[in-house]
């Protein structure tokens, strides 16, 4: 049985409309006229538990009002949510208790505490029971190296640091779902790459189920199974980052280091795309023209060096799809 399930999901705004001058302005305090902005639009979706699944949209896409309205936050304008067999926003209480949402711009720690002190209050504020919150406790602060910080205030953390205890507040509790927005914001390489490693082993040895907004599809590709793309209110594709590739990714490049600065590059069904003294990028469609027979066109009237396939990558296929739709 899912986890989640949304069922024709739409959420409205009403958005006042102010009219031009003075006198426009004076009449729209008597007479009040509105805009309709639909965020969400008919969306549906199951997520089985244990998934770790990308849910991306441009901005204004409708992602972060789907996330507010799955945790209860958002009242739906219609259609329907069920998070283990509760309604969110019915069931406020019982939906927090089960569920870990961590917002990369804000922290739910407090400031001035110690981040330990931070901790002991979630403890009471969830009723943890003590030997549940001591092994929890142990278990993220060697995974994510907590240990140095752990009496150092909020205020005094590095972004990745407190990213990193945010993550741990998150789930303290043991929660069955964990919602993430933006949770490697402002992160550097390395920050990233421990946020990204940690999610993956709670994933994989707790079953817990991730919900992942980002604007970095290097999260969702080294992170998530699966992708779900909201554009304008409307969910545009369901389904593997695979099977995206290799339905929307069709070009791929190939990458030489020539012997000398050729100028006459002339491959059939092969574009010349860009040159860099005698480096240059050939691209071709992976459907109708193998990469072997790229390569025998190229070395047998060329002088190579050098040379890499580069397959598509996902945050130019979503580009193009926010771009041109899914029918490119």
């Amino acid at each position: 049985m899912p986890v989640i399930s949304v069922e024709h999901l739409c959420k409205d705004f009403k958005v006042h409309k102010r009219r031009k001058g003075f006198w426009g302005s004076l009449s729209s305090t008597v007479t009040r006229e509105y805009d309709i902005i639909k965020a969400v639009e008919d969306v549906n979706f199951t997520l089985e538990r244990g998934e770790l699944v990308g849910y991306i949209g441009a901005n204004g896409a409708g992602k972060s009002t789907t996330i507010k309205m799955l945790t209860g936050i958002l009242v739906p304008t219609s259609g329907h949510i069920d998070v283990m067999n509760l309604t969110p926003y019915l069931h406020r209480k019982e939906n927090a208790r089960r569920i870990g949402v961590v917002f990369g711009q804000r922290t739910q720690l407090w400031w001035d505490l110690p981040v330990i002190d931070s901790f002991e209050l979630l403890k009471h504020i969830y009723e943890i029971p003590e030997n549940r919150y001591k092994h929890n406790l142990e278990f993220f602060s060697e995974l994510l190296q907590l240990r140095p910080f752990l009496c150092t205030p909020v205020r005094k953390l590095s972004l990745g640091q407190r990213m990193r205890c945010d993550l741990t507040a998150a789930l303290l509790h043991d929660p069955e779902i964990l919602y993430l927005d933006e949770p490697t914001i402002g992160l550097d390489v390395v920050a990233k790459e421990q946020v990204r490693q940690f999610l993956k082993q709670i994933n994989a040895e707790r079953q817990v189920t991730v919900i992942l907004t980002t604007h970095d599809l290097n999260d969702v590709e080294q992170v998530c199974g699966r992708l779900i793309i909201i554009d304008k209110g409307k969910l545009i594709y369901d389904g593997g980052i695979d099977a995206l590739k290799n339905q929307y990714g069709k070009t791929r490049m190939l990458i030489v280091d020539l012997a000398q600065p050729y100028t006459d590059i002339d491959l059939e069904a092969v574009s010349l795309t860009r040159r860099e003294e005698n480096r240059i990028w050939l691209a071709f469609d992976r459907d109708t023209l193998p990469a072997s027979e790229v390569i025998s066109q190229l070395t047998s009237r060329y002088e190579v060096r050098d040379l890499t396939i580069s397959e598509p990558e996902i945050e130019e296929i979503v580009r193009r799809i926010y771009k041109f739709g899914m029918s490119q």
